[in-house]
């Protein structure tokens, strides 16, 4: 009997030695998220299943009660019993929390698995696009977010530039040299990956000092779930005068070929390489901790220079080795992004040695567009390498509704039944910007606590349900018909664009701003109407009230093309009363859209710029953000940028004070041209208008409100009184 009793006790020992939950920390997590209800609320530890992370539900002294492995599986019961017992919503762009009085109790007891070791998230654009300016406060709302959709292994790159710093001013490079090095915060993402140098800058000490202070923060609360955050390594990347500093090591230039000065790479053959990389995850561990995951990416969007295996396997080991004399558990977190973009380059025959260099258990590779163009099938699942199954979705932080809902339902669970997958490990999300959306992004996250395909159809009755807080059949058929419209997306890279982002043009489309549909407008027209007929019932919804936004906002960006070529029409036609009808009406459309958009802060360009404000001190600093938050999302470098639009957004305040201006001035010429019977000069309005922009990017005249101002649905109805007989007449004549 006491044999018995010893065995027990020490199988008690282990499921509690297993099993890391904070009890202070997660009842502090259930307060941020429903306060004042966490005493409703009793948490429990049980060990992890076959080494995954499980959750459990239950009940006990008339309280729910949250079983987990670690917080994040507690956090992941707590959303679970949300969702499925409250009927609640939590997300990026609206959020229902209409919690019942009374707390509804668990009957049966619910025990759910992850079939997935890794849930990656985040993208290095991602901490530009979306998230430059973020304070404490929004970060503490992403972790909750994470930990609520189960996500364990978080890319964690704020506050780099600090430990890079140190690591060079050890070495005895200067202020002024870093200076020449830093970008502004508006563009670390390309920094970090090795594209470019300086631009935005020069970084003020405030910004890393601070900065590194919001990453202790950010990793402390990361790994308080029981997450294993990502942080960053050594992949070559050198101030510009390192090749004056150090004459005699290999450093060679690249060039990123989007028309910015080229860049310094140390060759991995270079001693000094594994010695940098070394110290630099020495300091960063120093500062930071680890939990051994590095993430490199060698060649993002460059060409190596030469397709030699023994190079390329040489050159990775390099790499891993910088990581692993300073840390011999490291374990390579690779982009398998180059893979795609550069796949002339990528054969099997590269891929294989860049791959074989590095132990298999110390390298993840992330198939990072699985949603669109996955890599793992075409190289027997990365040649047998942990990899982690990823949805792209978005570029440049655009906002087009967009997505491939059908295939982010099923082919993770399809991939991970298929003997071809090998040693597919988890899933992520690696988008280069988020708070868009939300729908498409939830359902990715449904597949955290499932090996089976999710029912996009089904699944869609529910997410209305609960965040509208109630079941309406007119959004469910609305619903469906996103579904097979916006949410059927085809193999591009993000969604069609509107025109009015365009530089302003005759043409149809341009090479910067693809505003080519692959479904029919005219269905996602009669899906705006379903939401209109709802509005009554569901206008106290925020979550309704984002997407009606978002829909209307679609809609008459589509609308904008045909009545663009109307406009162009006219004029090559010399037929100056319809060439002003049309261009009175495409400017009067852009009004209505800023109008409209200026009711919800999703859609603020006031709120982007007022936050990138925040982050300075001095009115030199908080210049310098505003430069790099209006440059970002408009030119993206110089006034010759070839860059331009690619994160154009369609925000109240964009429109309005930035693409309309630009129309204006277009329209003007045409008219003036019609007039005088002369033919347009497209190069000398191409200088004015950059002219134009350039003023616009350099300007701090607190011209954009961050509040929101008029009531969404009202606007929105508004709208579709003025436009829905005009829009569908208009495609019904196409």
């Amino acid at each position: 009997m006491r044999k018995y009793l010893l065995v027990l006790l020490g199988f008690s020992f282990c499921l509690k030695a297993s099993a890391q939950v904070d009890q202070k920390a997660s009842y502090a997590f259930i307060e941020r998220v429903i306060p004042g209800k966490s005493s409703s609320f009793i948490v429990e530890a049980i060990a992890p299943q076959n080494g995954k992370d499980v959750f459990e539900l239950d009940n006990k002294d008339s309280k729910i009660v949250l079983r987990g492995n670690n917080g994040l599986s507690i956090a992941s019961a707590l959303n679970y019993y949300l969702k499925t017992y409250c009927f609640c919503d939590i997300g990026w762009n609206g959020t229902n929390l209409n919690l019942p009085a009374t707390l509804p109790m668990v009957k049966n007891k619910i025990h759910k698995a992850t079939p997935y070791q890794y849930r990656y998230y985040l993208n290095y654009c991602t901490f530009n696009y979306s998230m430059a300016w973020w304070d404490w406060d929004r970060w503490q709302k992403e972790i909750d977010w994470m930990a609520l959709n189960g996500i364990n292994l978080p890319l964690a790159i704020t506050g780099e530039e600090a430990v890079w710093q140190n690591v060079y001013k050890s070495m005895g490079f200067t202020n002024k040299q870093l200076d020449e090095f830093f970008s502004g915060p508006a563009y670390f993402a390309w920094f970090w990956m090795g594209n470019i140098d300086a631009w935005g800058g020069p970084l003020p000490q405030h910004w890393m000092d601070t900065h590194k202070e919001l990453q202790k923060k950010i990793l402390e609360r990361e790994r308080s779930f029981g997450m294993k955050p990502v942080l960053s390594s050594f992949t070559g990347h050198v101030p510009p005068s390192f090749k004056d500093k150090f004459p005699g090591a290999k450093v060679k230039k690249t060039n990123w070929d989007a028309g910015f000065p080229d860049v310094y790479i140390l060759d991995p053959d270079d001693p000094m390489f594994e010695t940098i990389g070394k110290k630099y995850i020495e300091a960063q561990t120093k500062e930071f901790g680890t939990d051994h995951l590095y993430s490199a990416d060698t060649f993002n969007e460059n060409v190596p220079p030469t397709n030699d295996s023994t190079y390329l396997s040489g050159m990775s080991k390099k790499v891993f080795n910088s990581m692993a004399a300073a840390d011999p558990k490291a374990i390579w977190v690779m982009q398998g992004w180059m893979f795609h973009y550069n796949n002339k380059f990528w054969q099997p025959q590269q891929i294989k040695a860049l791959l074989n260099a590095v132990p298999d258990e110390q390298m993840i590779v992330l198939d990072l567009y699985s949603d669109a163009h996955p890599v793992w099938n075409r190289t027997e699942a990365y040649y047998g390498k942990p990899w982690i199954w990823s949805m792209l979705q978005n570029f440049g932080g655009n906002i087009s509704l967009f997505g491939r809902m059908r295939h982010v339902a099923a082919d993770p669970a399809i991939a991970l039944h298929d003997p071809e997958s090998k040693n597919m490990r988890g899933i992520g999300i690696t988008p280069e910007g988020i708070e868009q959306n939300p729908a498409l992004f939830a359902l990715m996250l449904e597949n955290v606590w499932t090996d089976t395909p999710v029912d996009a159809d089904k699944w869609l009755v529910n997410y209305a349900q609960r965040r509208y807080s109630q079941s309406n059949g007119q959004i469910n058929e609305a619903w469906h018909i996103l579904l097979n419209t916006v949410y059927s997306g085809g193999l591009t890279e993000g969604g069609p664009e509107s025109i009015i982002v365009a530089r302003p043009t005759l043409k149809k489309t341009i090479d910067r701003v693809l505003t080519k549909l692959d479904y029919d407008p005219a269905q996602l027209v009669k899906a705006w109407g379903l939401f209109i007929q709802a509005a009554d019932s569901l206008k106290q919804s925020d979550g309704f009230q984002y997407d009606l936004v978002d829909i209307t906002r679609q809609v008459l960006a589509n609308y904008a093309g045909p009545l663009q070529q109307k406009m162009a029409e006219a004029y090559n036609n010399k037929d100056k009363e319809h060439f002003e009808q049309y261009s009175t009406a495409f400017l009067q459309l852009m009004d209505d859209m800023d109008a409209l958009l200026s009711t919800r802060k999703d859609f603020l360009l006031g709120k982007w710029i007022s936050e990138a404000r925040a982050n300075g001190v001095t009115e030199k600093e908080k210049n310098l953000y505003e430069f790099n938050a209006r440059d970002l999302v408009t030119l993206w470098g110089d006034k010759e940028s070839g860059l331009r639009e690619y994160s154009n957004r369609q925000w109240a305040g964009l429109i309005k004070g930035y693409y309309k201006p630009r129309w204006v001035m277009f329209f003007n010429q045409l008219n003036k041209d019609l007039s005088a019977g002369t033919a347009f000069d497209e190069k000398a309005f191409d200088q004015q208008v950059k002219n134009w922009e350039w003023q616009w990017v350099n300007k701090h005249d607190n011209a954009y409100p961050n509040t929101v101002n008029g009531n969404s649905v009202e606007k929105a109805k508004q709208l579709f009184e003025k436009y829905n007989g005009i829009i569908q007449q208009a495609y019904s004549k196409q």
